[in-house]
């Protein structure tokens, strides 16, 4: 069956391919819904071409529509993930157009994480097409706010794990040629921070003035050194913007803040610090507001048995020696690593996500896509 499945997605690359491209030509920002559902659409025909299957419609006022789709049939359910939204812009195609350089496929959304629908519906394409055999029925989830946090899709995403077996995520693997798959991420929060100072005329009465703006740089300095590289925190304030001219003395000022952990420990000491910023001077005020935006993934025994299968399946029936890495980045996978043993990096290999070399290796779609449904069949089995 195993080498059966492979021969039969190598076979699809070139179709794989021109399935992406479709994907990748309809641009789908994660803040315009039009555009995501446009997309939607698009994987929901995709699914039913190529699955079957019931597809169950989650409307969303703000962000484009979710979708789960089940296949098979049983009492437990392995649940894989993916997200139609990219962090591109409308108008981006124009510029960075779909193109293919060799072995290379160019194009925005492409590695991440377009490449992984495509591979996740082939997978279980082969899958059905062979008739490989199955006591677990498979839930696709294709949302569609990840790149903005998950606000709208994060309750769907813990529901769905809460009642699944495993959790396979189709984010593409650490960037290298090796594509290491992600068996723990950083936990992270995300913060604002808001000072209110007093204007005045920076020339005429500059004494009468309290600078918003120097404030949110001593702040601002305070929370870069609560960095701990040795502990794998990092806080770093990103975005700036404040005062109304050159020559008034600032009254407002405004901060965003990213907050990374590798353990929830870190968290519980960093956190109270940023929630605590007081005031340097007096007739200043400072506000905070935000909070945890997504969960540490651990390593736990469970995962670590899911990466082990997945390494041997790599070995014995694809040729290679599938290695995994912690990663800093936040996924879906950390919400439903809290309920479920959760696999991450299963989708494309390349580089370049949310970069302009964004790009996927075409020769390691029907590999990784053949990882994936080999690893479903073995735990859908056990």
């Amino acid at each position: 069956m195993e080498q059966q499945v492979v021969a039969y997605l190598k076979e699809k690359e070139s179709e794989m391919v021109e399935v992406l491209k479709g994907l990748v030509e309809i641009e789908s920002p994660s803040h315009d819904k039009e555009a995501v559902d446009q997309v939607g659409e698009q994987v929901q025909l995709l699914y039913k071409k190529y699955v079957g299957g019931s597809i169950q419609k989650f409307d969303n006022e703000h962000f484009g529509d979710h979708f789960r789709c089940e296949f098979g049939e049983g009492d437990e359910q392995i649940l894989i993930l993916a997200h139609m939204d990219t962090v591109w812009p409308k108008g981006t195609l124009e510029e960075l157009p779909f193109r293919i350089d060799g072995d290379k496929l160019y194009g925005p959304g492409s590695f991440d994480m377009k490449g992984g629908i495509v591979q996740g519906l082939f997978a279980v394409n082969a899958l059905k097409t062979l008739n490989v055999p199955s006591k677990t029925k498979v839930v696709m989830l294709f949302t569609s706010d990840e790149e903005i946090g998950s606000e709208s899709s994060r309750d769907l995403i813990e529901a769905e794990a809460k009642k699944s077996k495993y959790v396979l995520v189709l984010e593409s693997a650490a960037a290298s040629t090796q594509g290491k798959l992600k068996t723990s991420r950083k936990g992270v929060g995300m913060f604002t921070i808001k000072v209110q100072g007093r204007a005045a005329h920076s020339g005429i009465e500059p004494e009468k003035g309290i600078s918003a703006i120097e404030e949110l740089a001593r702040q601002t300095i305070y929370l870069h050194d609560l960095t701990d590289f040795e502990k794998g925190t990092t806080l770093n304030v990103g975005l700036v913007k404040g005062g109304s001219a050159s020559n008034v003395v600032a009254a407002e000022a405004e901060a965003e803040l990213d907050l990374r952990v590798k353990n929830n420990t870190e968290f519980e000491r960093v956190i109270p610090l940023i929630q605590g910023l007081t005031p340097t001077k007096e007739d200043l005020t400072v506000e905070v507001t935000g909070g945890i935006n997504r969960p540490v993934m651990e390593k736990t025994p469970e995962i670590n048995t899911m990466f082990e299968t997945a390494k041997d399946i790599a070995k014995e029936y694809l040729g290679f020696e599938l290695e995994d890495q912690a990663s800093g980045g936040g996924s879906d996978g950390s919400f439903a690593a809290q309920f479920a043993p959760t696999l991450d990096g299963l989708g494309p290999v390349g580089d370049g996500a949310h970069a302009s070399n964004e790009h996927l290796l075409i020769s390691q779609m029907p590999v990784r896509s053949a990882l994936v449904a080999l690893l479903i069949a073995r735990l859908a089995n056990e």
